[in-house]
């Protein structure tokens, strides 16, 4: 695959400064302090790849994805004109935007991440100890949880099917999984999903997710963001179906849920993956407590409707 992975987001909130203090507690490093209209925020191995800036309300405004070299945006955008999408060439990026949200991408060629290996947990199993004679790892720890890059991001559109489509078909992504009529999981590196498009009656950022080393990681993560404030728990400790991955989801001052993960698909060989369609229980999850109401439809939708349509 020409891409590989999202490099940054950016999101508009209406409150700059409680949403870094947010993420600062989250495990993000505070990388450009701003003057409190705008502030940017780092992951381990991916650098700055979270961009706050002061908006009437919370949404996506961009995201960038790295490319492999030049040829891959001239096929990109080749691509975007038999869409009939606009875009602009520049000598390393090219810049765009969904005709059916407005959020705009950038493409930017870039070098591969360089990520340090993490050691396998090395969990006990009946007749297969990995871990003799002494405590597991997990619960030796007492280091801030740090995530190690943005994994996805995953908002609504009014028109799926052209969101989709723009991804797909104009920018490249692939299908990981797909919920048919409602959601399709894209891809555009080795895992499962980088971005998550579903159907929504308003274009809308639902979360972000960030991966930390292991299940131990998102259980601790989320423990110390609950012992400061008990109402930032959405929904976790849990498994997605879709995805594989654990899941904790947290929620910050502006109404945006955040996600800590591990353990994701990844999909080393196209060839070998097929996308299939899931209509049943399993689209959300293998195993965890019920979603609440809010996880489904967020609490701040009805406002969210009323500023997009200037009521």
């Amino acid at each position: 695959m020409a891409l590989h992975g999202l490099r940054d987001i950016t999101i508009g909130v209406p409150d700059v400064a409680s949403t870094v203090d947010y993420y600062r507690d989250f495990g993000l490093s505070l990388s450009t302090p701003g003057d409190g209209c705008a502030a940017g925020l780092s992951t381990v191995d991916g650098g700055e790849q979270l961009k706050l800036v002061t908006a009437p309300r919370r949404g996506l405004r961009s995201l960038t994805v790295g490319a492999d070299d030049p040829d891959d945006l001239d096929r990109i955008a080749a691509s975007l004109t038999r869409l009939g999408v606009r875009s602009l060439r520049q000598e390393t990026a090219l810049s765009t935007a969904d005709p059916a949200t407005g959020v705009e991408v950038r493409l930017e060629v870039a070098s591969r991440p360089d990520v340090a290996r993490t050691p396998a947990p090395g969990y006990n199993a009946p007749g297969h100890v990995v871990r003799a004679t002494r405590r597991a790892p997990g619960v030796l720890r007492d280091s801030a949880v740090r995530p190690r890059k943005l994994g996805h991001v995953v908002f609504g559109s009014t028109d799926q099917p052209t969101t989709e489509r723009f991804f797909t078909e104009g920018l490249g992504f692939k299908v990981s999984d797909r919920i048919p009529g409602a959601a399709a999981f894209l891809r555009c590196s080795t895992d499962h999903h980088n971005v998550l498009v579903q159907q929504a009656p308003v274009p809308l950022l639902h979360h972000t997710s960030w991966q930390v080393d292991d299940v131990d990681e998102v259980g601790r993560g989320a423990t110390a963001m609950l012992a400061k404030d008990p109402a930032r728990h959405v929904w976790g400790l849990g498994r997605h179906h879709i995805g594989s991955n654990f899941f904790w989801y947290l929620k910050d001052p502006a109404g945006t849920f955040s996600e800590y993960y591990s353990d994701m698909d990844c999909v080393v060989d196209d060839q070998l993956w097929t996308p299939e369609d899931w209509t049943d229980a399993r689209a959300l999850y293998s195993w965890g407590p019920p979603p609440p109401p809010s996880f489904l439809e967020p609490e701040d939708l009805a406002e969210l409707m009323v500023g997009v349509h200037g009521r």
